[in-house]
């Protein structure tokens, strides 16, 4: 992946108006000197949600959803983040730099990519040209438009017709060859690796292709379903078949379906529901999931009802549920005995299908259902052991109502409170952001005080003057402060939203981010002179902590002339004040 540099987005971040970025998409309506809207991510019918211009920066006080005009357009247009930055850079007449790498990379994948939508042409023209194929589409029912939507083609039977046709050129051949086009035999003879089979194209996020599976037509040939194989182009824990045709087909996906096999997606899309999507040979991921949920609120696992659908299921949720973040919903579909949803859709009807979604398994019923199964609930050593069995799952569940209801239903079953330290990986933020938080009816720290000031308006750090003696002083919340104050320092133009910017990702933004969303009035001389004091304190405070170690190295006898001078010129310095 290419890498941006930081300073380029501090610039596009400081040249985009993420009003104009958000009302382009949102109605928003003028709140003092914010703007407010009803969130575009979640259901609601008051308006939560709020752009500030100041800040540039985003906010639902319903969801959570935050972030700048970047993590905007890739929320809301469901955009990767180097095409986030991409659509933004256009808009304020920016080029997005690559690094020398990525650029004399970018002629070779190019010409990968090529060659795959090369192959994608051959496979639709030999559809055209085959009978036996083209009747064999016709009994499974699929139109011509849906063809032409998932651009179906047809590999022919024998061991060279890709080969002959785009293998004449030896550069080509080879990345054909890359693309996993081709296998090889002990003898190292190269051949075709799709034969006699229905063809699809597996499309990226941009809709190039980059991978194909293949479908037999003769019923008693095997494998039933082929994949390419991983390239340079292709990891298929990583995508999915048939998001690109849902997101053409939908201005805005409001639920993704997932199903197992790719003429389920087709058979679905025959029938009107063009939300469908398919894993590529193998269990939901959690790329998968993060995938699913960035593109749509809803998810439907739909699987047979079989012990294999409900392990795959079971997979499922364990990839989603770290990724149930409030306004996102997961569900499970378990289809009847010998049916499919292509099968299913056929026999009942685009009515008969929706009607088995609304009446889908939710995630938090499917849960308690399958870890209490073999648990005797009327028993103190059966509802122990669902405890036991729920905790570390729910630990690992975001911090909103979804999780809290779920622990609450644990202990209607079982009485037994569910809440538990965080996972280690939440662990640090707690320990960065411990002082930031502050408890009810306490005056905030001066070190969350600093940081909220330095949130509201970066351009109080430059009042500051190197070296930075607060940075000594041995407190939850220092460390974050002292990288803030740098951040600033080394980018003066830094806005709220641009400085958050830097801490995607990591385990301190949840708690900045609460202190960005504060509402902080005042005239800018007083905020002003409260940050400059509340630093002023710290310093005071890192003379006092040096006061007690020299103290202690005088008690333990362990104190030289020079530490003596320290002391003595601190102590009067203490009483100075």
């Amino acid at each position: 992946m290419a890498r941006i540099p930081d300073a380029f987005i501090d610039e596009l971040l400081a040249r985009s108006d993420i009003v104009e970025v958000v009302g382009a998409r949102v109605p928003l309506k003028r709140q003092g000197k914010e703007y407010a809207a009803r969130c575009p991510f979640h259901d609601e019918r008051s308006a939560s949600f709020t752009v500030s211009p100041t800040k540039q920066f985003y906010h639902c006080f319903g969801c959570g959803a935050h972030g700048t005009a970047i993590s905007f357009l890739m929320q809301y247009d469901r955009l990767e983040f180097l095409d986030a930055v991409e659509e933004l850079a256009r808009r304020v007449g920016l080029e997005v730099p690559r690094d020398t790498a990525q650029r004399n990379a970018n002629p070779e994948t190019r010409d990968l990519y090529g060659a795959m939508e090369a192959a994608s042409t051959f496979f639709r023209t030999q559809l055209a040209r085959s009978d036996k194929a083209r009747a064999y589409v016709e009994k499974r029912g699929i139109t011509p438009d849906i063809v032409e939507r998932f651009a179906i083609g047809y590999a022919p039977d024998g061991f060279s017709g890709l080969r002959d046709a785009l293998g004449t050129d030896p550069q080509r051949l080879q990345l054909l060859e890359r693309g996993g086009l081709f296998s090889k035999n002990d003898k190292g003879h190269v051949y075709d690796k799709f034969r006699d089979r229905l063809m699809f194209p597996i499309h990226d996020r941009r809709g190039r292709t980059i991978a194909f599976g293949g479908r037999v037509i003769d019923p008693e040939d095997s494998p039933k379903y082929l994949n390419s194989p991983e390239t340079a182009l292709f990891h298929k824990g990583r995508e999915l078949y048939g998001l690109w045709q849902a997101k053409q087909a939908n201005q805005r996906l409001e639920r993704l379906i997932v199903v197992e096999g790719y003429m389920d997606v087709v058979a679905l899309a025959q029938y009107g529901v063009s939300q469908a999507v398919a894993t590529l040979g193998t269990a939901t991921t959690p790329d998968h999931a993060e995938l699913l949920f960035r593109n749509a609120p809803d998810v439907y696992f739909c699987f047979d009802g079989d012990r294999a659908g409900r392990s795959a299921a079971w997979k499922a949720l364990e990839s989603v549920l770290p990724r149930m973040k409030d306004g996102r919903q997961a569900f499970f579909l378990f289809l009847p005995d010998s049916e499919d949803p292509d099968s299913l859709i056929r026999k009942e009807g685009l009515a008969g299908f929706d009607a088995r979604l609304r009446d889908a398994t939710p995630l938090s019923e499917f849960f308690y259902a399958s870890l209490s199964a073999d648990v005797n609930l009327a028993s103190l050593d059966g509802k122990a052991r669902l405890a036991e069995r729920c905790k570390p799952l729910l630990a690992q569940i975001p911090d909103g109502a979804f999780g809290d209801l779920m622990r609450q239903r644990l202990t209607e079953l079982t009485g037994v409170g569910a809440r538990t330290s965080p996972p280690q990986a939440h662990v640090p933020a707690q320990r960065a952001g411990a002082s930031l938080r502050g408890q009810p009816g306490q005056k905030p720290s001066l070190i969350r005080t600093a940081i909220t000031h330095l949130l509201h308006r970066p351009g109080f750090a430059l009042e500051l003057q190197p070296p930075y003696r607060f940075a000594a002083l041995r407190q939850p919340g220092i460390d974050l402060l002292s990288e803030l104050v740098l951040l600033v320092r080394e980018r003066p133009d830094l806005t709220t939203g641009a400085l958050l910017e830097h801490f995607e990702g990591r385990d301190e933004l949840p708690a900045l981010q609460k202190l960005a969303v504060l509402d902080l009035p005042g005239e800018e001389k007083y905020l002003r002179a409260e940050f400059v004091d509340a630093i002023g304190q710290l310093e005071k405070q890192v003379q006092q902590q040096r006061i007690e170690e020299l103290q202690q190295l005088q008690r333990e006898g362990r104190l030289d002339e020079t530490d003596k001078q320290e002391l003595r010129e601190l102590l009067q310095a203490m009483l100075r004040r």
